[in-house]
């Protein structure tokens, strides 16, 4: 059966007609000569909003990510994250390829690290040990569920970075569900982290791209270090004219995706094949199959009906809201679900 609903992620999502306008009528140059007015004003804004002195564009998070580690890191050099962090699961081993350092997995609730899970990691000054430089957050946490820091949770972080010596980095790729889950402001992030990816084609719904924000210093070299990864785009202001447009339009309907999250989570927790439902705070829902069940017998029977979502382990199932999922899509999961009879196997 054709897609109905497609909750495999919120990175799905296509321009709306809006978005597409503003694309077209968009000013460009080229950007390698810092010569797009479009591409120059997102990063103007992007800096702006979270009150820092400079941005870079690039193509995707796993970009910015990286070029952020290779940055705060040098080789032989060690990051800390969580062992669910996207730098280390999912963006190809590009620690270990672009940066040359290891790295220090923590086992955070949900993947929220705390002061008391990282100092004790932090390696003393000895010739036998990696050098501690830098801590990486990731808000939203995609492994966790979609949980969200908040900023009485990275304060301390941060001031722990600072008297150790170690620069902190924010996965950002779902920054803005965060904020609109827990109300803090954008513009007070800036005071915490030495860089922040901000990923714009997740629930912002821009075709492609992430904006990587910094100091000056950090964001003249992560210029340099864009052109050696190969990501100068030349006149990529079509694909900054979207972000600019979802920073401008696309924010605060992010709270719709959330009140659909929690609908799906409603419904998944009612039936009998789930056995456990992680607490929905965003856009993302993430449910045990019970006993006897398989995960991938669950996605495949509700492709059949034509909702699209993934596993992300032996017996844990995906879902994600976004912008393309209407509440008339929602309602029609919800019944395919509550309806759903998948065969216990012994």
């Amino acid at each position: 059966m054709a897609i109905k609903v497609d909750f495999r992620s919120d990175t799905v999502t296509k321009p709306t007609a809006e978005m597409r306008a503003a694309m077209m009528s968009a000013k460009i140059g080229d950007d390698v000569f810092g010569e797009d007015e479009t591409v120059n004003e997102l990063e103007r804004k992007l800096a702006g909003i979270f009150n820092m002195e400079a941005g870079l564009f690039c193509p995707s998070g796993t970009m910015t990510n990286q070029i952020a580690i290779k940055c705060f890191t040098q080789p032989m050099d060690e990051v800390i994250c969580d062992q669910t962090s996207h730098v280390y699961r999912y963006e190809g081993g590009g620690i270990a390829y672009h940066s040359m350092a290891s790295v220090r997995l923590l086992y955070g609730d949900r993947g929220i690290l705390t002061p008391e899970l990282i100092e004790p990691e932090i390696n003393e000054n000895n010739i036998h040990y990696p050098n501690s430089s830098l801590v990486v957050l990731e808000n939203t946490v995609n492994k966790g569920g979609g949980i969200a820091y908040t900023l009485d949770q990275i304060e301390p972080i941060h001031t722990l970075c600072n008297i150790k010596g170690l620069n902190l980095h924010l996965d950002g790729a779902r920054i803005f569900n965060a904020l609109i889950a827990t109300g803090d402001h954008a513009k007070d992030y800036g005071k915490y982290f030495d860089g922040i990816s901000v990923c714009l084609s997740k629930g912002l719904g821009a075709p492609v791209g992430s904006v990587l924000l910094g100091s000056q210093e950090t964001i003249k070299k992560a210029r340099k270090i864009r052109k050696a990864f190969g990501g100068g785009m030349r006149q990529a202001g079509f694909l900054a004219a979207a972000g600019i447009y979802a920073l401008d339009h696309h924010v605060v309907r992010l709270a719709i995706d959330h009140q659909h999250a929690v609908a799906l989570a409603g419904a998944l927790n009612e039936v009998n094949y789930v056995s456990s439902v992680l607490p929905v705070q965003t856009n993302i829902v993430l449910f045990d199959v019970a006993p006897g069940f398989r995960a991938n017998d669950i996605v495949l029977l509700l492709a059949e009906k034509g909702i699209a979502c993934n596993t992300t382990g032996p017996n844990t199932i995906r879902m994600v809201t976004h912008l393309d999922v209407s509440s008339e899509m929602i309602d029609m999961a919800i019944e395919n679900i509550i309806h759903l009879h998948p065969i216990a196997h012994k």
